[in-house]
């Protein structure tokens, strides 16, 4: 069965839905705007799809029946979000500018290392964004977000081995893009 995550106080305690759902942006806000940058590639589109999310939470906090962790309900409707947006016709005929977030690192290497392993992260980065989006996705949820299959299967309403099979392809995608050396494999 689904291994649920449990959350500090946030199911035991009275905590009215204002204070849960302040909780619950605090806890995961940036990885729900990561999230939907993954899907969308547009910075403030992943913001407003993040605002949207958390609204939708708060409305629907009462029915949360708790046969899943906030964090994957949380992704569930950000995926569903994000989706949406991809069959508006105001997505249709945007034209996104790339922008990718790197996290610094914080070990102490020199300049010329870390400028190395920046294009690297940026290369590897370029590289999954890339991908059609049944792969991107896979890639994000399991590397990214160390979400499990079974998890990743349930959070898409697909099949384990759907989920399998996609994160095999897009290791190969990926693979032939990094031994061709360029970002989009050529």
């Amino acid at each position: 069965m689904f291994e649920m995550e449990r959350e500090p106080d946030i199911y035991n305690e009275n905590l009215d839905n204002e204070e849960k759902i302040k909780w619950l942006m605090d806890q995961y806000g940036q990885e729900v705007i990561m999230l939907a940058y993954t899907y969308v590639k547009d910075k403030q589109l992943a913001e407003d799809i993040a605002q949207e999310v958390f609204i939708k939470c708060f409305e629907k906090l009462d029915s949360f029946r708790h046969e899943s962790s906030y964090k994957t309900w949380i992704y569930r409707i950000t995926i569903n979000k994000c989706k949406d947006v991809f069959r508006s016709w105001h997505y249709k005929h945007l034209i996104f500018t790339d922008f990718i977030k790197v996290k610094k690192d914080k070990a102490a290497y020199s300049a010329e290392i870390e400028n190395i392993k920046r294009e690297e992260k940026l290369l590897v980065a370029e590289m999954v964004m890339g991908l059609p989006i049944k792969l991107r996705e896979v890639i994000i949820l399991y590397y990214y977000e160390d979400l499990k299959i079974d998890d990743i299967a349930k959070m898409l309403e697909t099949k384990v081995n759907t989920v399998k099979t996609r994160l095999h392809r897009a290791r190969n995608v990926l693979d032939k893009k990094i031994k061709g050396g360029e970002p989009n494999g050529r």
